[in-house]
């Protein structure tokens, strides 16, 4: 006897809306097969009806009316791909509350109000399920939530947007400057007009709020995210770089502290060569897992995109219609308020960059504003620029705290010019 088929209600028909349906209606014999599941799709609502399509829709199923799909009793399962905080939130929490399981690809809305929306689904005793939220179609969330549940997660560390990473491989690879880098980007539809969210790291520290409360437990808000992003970055920077054997990368980063607090960042960093994500290219992701039992971990693959993030939902939406058919759901538990560790106590090697008027006993000097601070230096470089030069510095492992004193040290000497950058140093693997 065949059961009844799951029927889907769609919030949203764009890039990823619309590849959903085409993998419903391609897949949907092969899920069944499979699964004994039946994926039909419902209703979908639409800001324009009149808009042209190139996908073939079940007649009658638009409407632009997103409440009308929640609340029609013959949906089963919502799946929210409209993006933003209101009214996706709203449309959320009404349709949870009505026991309909929920899969969203809305990586603001968890990294802003997840907790919240994570605390109904519990209560409604139904699923909400995210995996396309933040690395596309990368299967990230459900290793971290179900294959690392018992494990003690350190330090979790990734290039979780492809708009970054692609201009940093123009930039590494190609001699591109940073602007040329950005235009191509836009150019290719990586990076929208407005490419702020991305080149200042912010899509970056929603995402990475999402994998620190899943991979800690607790509750991390994009708030909470301290944030760096890649437009100060140079050509010089990246010729250093290489020179020293390093890669840079737009990093986010989530660990804990022996104590538990977590500390939760967005920046720019430079990656020994050999490590795994410094071969990460062009608009791929790639996020590293580090943990006391498992080691070294590594998820590799296309992080945006139509076709990647509906798979990620595909996969969502088939264990939400099984969960729902078995009358169970899988829970986050209870997520407490995390309690964060400041940017300043953070430790890490770091890469100055000064320019300096050439004379002597400047050297001295500048290495007397490290030596105040307790940063030691484990390399330096100088090269002459005309009447000034530039001094490269690799320094040991420090406080953040003990690096923005040096900093502002060597900014109130007169032999220092300009300080051109700073970079943090990942650590060999």
């Amino acid at each position: 006897m065949t059961s009844a088929p799951v029927r889907v209600g769609l919030l949203g028909c764009g890039n990823v809306g619309a590849a959903l349906v085409g993998l419903l209606a391609t897949q949907a014999d092969d899920i069944e097969a499979r699964t004994g599941l039946r994926l039909e799709l419902g209703r979908v609502a639409v800001r324009n009806l009149a808009r042209a399509r190139a996908i073939d829709l079940p007649t009658g199923c638009l409407t632009h009316d997103a409440n009308e799909v929640v609340n029609d009793p013959s949906i089963d399962v919502i799946v929210e791909v409209i993006g933003g905080i209101e009214p996706a939130r709203s449309l959320v929490l009404d349709a949870l509350k009505a026991g309909k399981p929920v899969v969203t690809a809305n990586k603001e809305l968890l990294a802003n109000v997840g907790a919240d929306l994570f605390a109904a689904a519990d209560a409604a005793g139904v699923d909400l399920l995210f995996e396309a939220a933040v690395a596309g179609g990368i299967p990230l969330v459900r290793p971290l939530r179900e294959s690392l549940i018992g494990e003690r997660v350190r330090r979790v560390m990734g290039i979780v947007n492809g708009t970054t990473n692609y201009i940093l491989t123009r930039m590494s690879a190609d001699g591109a400057t940073y602007a040329d880098a950005l235009a191509e980007a836009q150019s290719l539809g990586y990076a929208e007009r407005d490419p702020t969210a991305d080149v200042e790291g912010y899509d970056a520290g929603a995402k990475a709020a999402i994998i620190a409360s899943i991979a800690f437990g607790v509750n991390v808000v994009a708030g909470d995210v301290y944030h760096e992003g890649i437009s100060g970055l140079t050509s010089d920077d990246i010729t250093f770089a290489h020179r020293l054997g390093y890669e840079i990368k737009l990093l986010a980063i989530a660990e804990q502290t022996d104590d538990g607090r977590v500390g939760v960042r967005v920046h720019p960093a430079m990656l020994p060569k050999g490590h795994p994500l410094a071969t990460v290219r062009d608009s791929f992701n790639a996020v590293f897992i580090e943990g006391d039992a498992v080691g070294q971990l590594m998820f590799y693959g296309r992080g945006a995109g139509g076709g990647p993030t509906a798979s990620a939902v595909l996969g969502d939406l088939i264990d939400a219609a099984g969960n729902l058919r078995s009358g169970s759901h899988a829970s986050l538990g209870r997520m407490p308020r995390a309690e964060l560790q400041p940017i300043d106590e953070v430790r890490s090697e770091y890469y100055l960059n000064l320019e300096v008027v050439d004379r002597p006993g400047v050297l001295h000097a500048v290495s007397g504003v490290f030596a105040e601070h307790g940063v030691s230096i484990r390399s330096m470089e100088q090269e002459g620029l005309g009447d000034e030069a530039r001094l490269v510095f690799i320094t040991h492992e420090a406080p953040e705290s003990a690096i923005q004193a040096t900093l502002r040290g060597l900014d109130d000497l007169d032999a220092v010019d300009r300080i051109s950058s700073m970079l943090r140093v990942i650590a060999g693997s």
